[in-house]
């Protein structure tokens, strides 16, 4: 039976305080082991953590810190609690800048102990719950992938969940949204990561090699076939086959792919042995398969063979703030390449990038700024940088701060004010209560766009994660309501 109470570790040399701060211990819900030398407290920490290290500075054998270091160095989860003299408290201050929690001084009472220890738990139980946060919820970053955005967010749990399954995986998406770091990631998470992962674009290979591509063939099998050759279902052997571009596949040949992943067994071309293959097989594609089943392009019994887990990868256009997060990663990598002094973007660029459509994904976001890199040198990439189309919303868009810098904007058009206003009749300016309080719906969604804007403290993405709609929408419409205002004025 696992126990349930808090394990503590205490170093401590002096045999009658042990016995002193056990007693203190006794009847809370911790199990408490005692060691008395230094090197007794490094086995202890190395070979079975405890949750909890009660740590005298002054050993026989050591200074306390070295164990302190070790914790620290190789990330052992303990939290520790230095217990020092008057005389060393200078120590136990350098030992909180080396990752102790708390330190005690001596003598310290049971209550003094008592409420440090629980304080040390507690503190341990909220950073399990921030981490949670961070690495389930709200992640920034997962398997390859730069984003924290609503729909990528749910691409992450997706992928959690599948990755432990040997079932088929079925990636949708336009160009250039990470349809391969998908397939990857699914295979950098699953049981199979130390397994190969093979990759075939099914689009950019000859229909009469494709099959060989796949299952390989043997010698005299075609002209040009010298020798027996392996093919991506041999090499993906106990790993990852992923087949992008999967509609582009010859029909013939679907009909030979269904086969192989339906009985897990195939044949080199031109030869007659039957081979096995333990694969597991992710696709991918940017058009819409239904479609291509309907209009008889692609095997009806294949798609429903293959579309076991659909993942549809969203556009950089609908990921909100993302797009600037993966040009600052982008900008960082480049720089370094190009031996560039870039450090970051100016608001007007910023603002240009968030409100573009970016129809080639993050493919084309890679390639504008490798551009603007390779062809100019500065602290800043500043607007007359932007290559074409983007040089064309030059002084169109609303400029953007960095990303955490993102609050308090203020409301430009005063209509928050009126949002909660009372008309003649009673009505709030939301809801009319006669046809006289009926105003137009551009002016009603304007009213109430900036209303969230303002009760979410002027964050953009957090008011449009309520709203239902993505922070770019809300930017492109804020140039718009300026752009009317302007000609009004």
């Amino acid at each position: 039976m696992v126990s349930e109470n808090t394990s503590i570790l205490l170093v401590e040399d002096t045999v009658a305080l042990a016995r002193t701060y056990e007693a203190y211990l006794k009847n809370g819900a911790y199990d408490v082991v005692h060691v008395e030398t230094g090197a007794e407290g490094m086995a202890g920490v190395s070979q079975n953590p405890p949750e909890i290290v009660l740590l005298d500075l002054v050993l026989p054998d050591m200074d306390g810190l070295e164990i302190l270091k070790r914790i620290s160095e190789e990330e052992i989860p303990s939290a520790v609690i230095v217990i020092t003299a008057n005389a060393s408290l200078n120590t136990a201050i350098d030992a909180m800048r080396l990752g102790a929690m708390d330190f005690l001084v001596k003598p310290f009472s049971a209550e003094r102990l008592l409420v440090t220890i629980e304080n040390v738990i507690e503190r341990q139980r909220l950073n399990k719950i921030v981490n949670t946060y961070r690495n389930d919820i709200d992640r920034r970053e997962y398997a390859g992938f730069i984003g924290a955005s609503l729909p990528m967010q749910s691409v992450y749990r997706i992928i959690d969940s599948a990755a432990g399954s040997k079932a088929t995986v079925f990636i949708t998406g336009e160009s250039g949204t990470g349809k391969e770091v998908c397939a990857e990631a699914i295979h950098s998470k699953s049981p199979r990561k130390s397994g190969p992962f093979v990759a075939i674009n099914c689009g950019a290979i000859p229909k009469d090699l494709m099959e060989s591509e796949i299952f390989g063939h043997v010698k005299g099998a075609f002209t040009g076939a010298v020798a027996d050759r392996d093919g991506a279902a041999t090499k993906a052997r106990g790993g990852t086959l992923f087949l992008d571009e999967i509609c582009e596949m010859d029909m013939s040949l679907q009909t030979k792919l269904l086969r192989f992943i339906q009985t897990g067994t195939f044949q080199k071309v031109g030869g007659s042995k039957t081979e096995e293959a333990d694969i597991r097989f992710v696709c991918a594609t940017n058009k819409d398969p239904l479609v291509e089943v309907a209009e008889g392009r692609f095997r009806e019994d294949l798609f429903y063979r293959l579309h076991v887990i659909p993942i549809a990868m969203p556009p950089l256009r609908e990921r909100d703030l993302d797009v600037l997060a993966i040009a600052e990663n982008l900008l960082s990598a480049y720089a370094g390449e190009e031996n560039k002094s870039f450090k970051g973007f100016s608001d007007g660029v910023r603002g240009i990038f968030a409100t573009y459509q970016w129809p080639g994904n993050v493919r084309q976001l890679q390639n504008v700024i490798r551009n603007m890199v390779v062809l100019n040198d500065g602290d800043e990439i500043t607007e007359d940088m932007l290559p074409a189309p983007l040089d064309e919303f030059i002084g169109k868009a609303a400029p953007i701060a960095p990303v955490d810098s993102i609050k308090n904007q203020d409301s430009k058009s005063g209509a928050v004010g009126a949002v909660n206003a009372k008309t003649e009749s009673g009505a709030t300016a939301f809801i009319p209560l006669c046809a006289d309080d009926i105003r137009p719906l551009d002016e009603t969604e304007r009213d109430i766009i900036e209303h969230a804007i303002n009760i979410c403290d002027g964050n953009v993405p957090k008011a449009a994660m309520h709203l239902g709609i993505s922070a770019s929408t809300i930017y492109r419409k804020r140039q718009a309501w300026e752009e009317k205002q302007k000609k009004m004025a």
